[in-house]
């Protein structure tokens, strides 16, 4: 009884430094695999050379407590000698191939992180340089305010900064009918409100009838130096055309949205707010955002909704930076718009909505202004207008 539990006792001793010994093999020939991966990006021969001759050392270390497993079971009584080692022998081994794992993963991140932290450097480097190329431009450009002249004052931009302020109306306009459709207005009351008894040509015309009310209530005081802000008080003390310039550079170099938040009592967000105040009333904003869900929009000011809002931001940019425009001229933008009522002129007016007149009509008359003209000179920008009374081609 006492031979046989002292053999039992030496069976379990054996498997358990055999088992120990196969785990601190894995994990010295995991350290090895993992220092030969990171020897190879980037290639350092030497190392993937080392690590290699080390996977191989591990694979024949397991080979042979394979071999000794087999032959231990074949004949229990195997002289196991000193090859096998002990369980803690094998158990250091295992946490210090595994400590060696931890440090080649750790190394290695360290260098992504170092990699990552240059390339961080070199942009902040770049960003820096761009900054201080963007500064010298714009004092460079500042600074030639007559250079500027030359490039900005032409009726060709006049017209193409124009196309985006009528582009941003467009969009805000749309966004606003979208919100008055979700609110259970009727269009079709609200046109006729706007302009009554107007014969459309077709159904979905009633949208110029929206996109009138937002262009002409934006442009209202366009051709007035402050845009009818401010009353009584001299804006500039020196050449208007310049002072119109300097504002000009100033907001074209600056994001609205930035300057807004950056600046709530300057100029442009004074306008902003005046505008808004114009075209949206407090009954219609309250019937307009009261049926949205809560989580889309908060009834304590116009930037509540973003999309409405920064439509609205883009444009009253658009329109403002016109308005500079014109008043850089020399001599000065003239703004008109046609009555209703008056016949159709190709030369001051264009049809909004790009109808064909019907055969036989002689004269065409003028329902409403959708956009304002202007007057540069000799040169006349149209107004685009919407004619009543007649149809459209099918």
């Amino acid at each position: 009884m006492n031979n046989g539990s002292h053999r039992g006792t030496i069976d379990t001793q054996i498997a358990e430094c055999l088992v120990s010994s196969v785990f601190a093999a894995v994990s010295s020939f995991e350290a090895s695999y993992i220092q030969l991966q990171t020897s190879q990006v980037p290639f350092v021969e030497e190392s993937v050379k080392a690590a290699d001759r080390a996977l191989v050392s591990h694979l024949q270390r397991l080979s042979d407590l394979k071999r000794f497993y087999r032959e231990l079971r074949k004949n229990p009584s195997f002289q196991v000698g000193s090859s096998l080692g002990s369980c803690l022998e094998a158990q250091v081994q295992e946490n210090q191939s595994k400590l060696r794992s931890l440090e080649t993963v750790s190394n290695r991140l360290q260098e992504e992180i170092d990699e990552k932290d240059n390339e961080v450097s070199v942009l902040r480097k770049k960003l820096t340089e761009i900054q201080w190329g963007n500064t010298k431009l714009s004092n460079k450009l500042s600074a030639n305010l007559n250079s500027a002249c030359d490039v900005l004052l032409t009726v060709r931009v006049f017209h193409s900064v124009l196309h985006d302020a009528c582009r941003a109306t467009h969009k805000f306009s749309k966004i606003l009918i979208g919100l008055m459709i979700k609110a259970g207005w009727d269009l079709d009351l609200v046109a006729n409100s706007i302009y009554p008894d107007i014969d459309y040509a077709k159904k979905g015309h009633t949208r110029f009838a929206f996109l009138s009310y937002v262009c002409l209530g934006m442009f209202r005081g366009f051709d007035s130096e402050g845009f009818s802000l401010i009353k009584n008080e001299v804006l500039c003390n020196g050449n208007k055309g310049t002072c119109s310039l300097k504002q000009l550079l100033e907001h074209i170099l600056s994001n609205p949205m930035e300057l807004l938040s950056r600046n709530q009592s300057c100029e442009f967000s004074r306008f902003c707010e005046k505008k808004y105040q114009d075209l949206i009333h407090p009954t219609m904003e309250s019937s307009i955002f009261s049926n949205l869900d809560r989580n889309e929009a908060v009834l304590n000011s116009w930037r509540s909704l973003s999309e409405f809002y920064e439509s609205f931001v883009c444009m009253a940019s658009s329109i403002w930076t016109l308005h500079k425009l014109a008043f850089s001229f020399e001599p000065l933008v003239e703004i008109f718009q046609v009555e209703r009522g008056l016949d159709f002129s190709m030369v001051y007016m264009e049809d909004v909505s790009k109808r064909d007149n019907l055969p036989g009509e002689t004269k065409v008359k003028v329902g409403f202004t959708v956009v304002p003209g202007f007057k540069i000179g000799r040169t006349v920008i149209q107004s685009q207008v919407y004619l009543g009374g007649s149809k459209c081609k099918d």
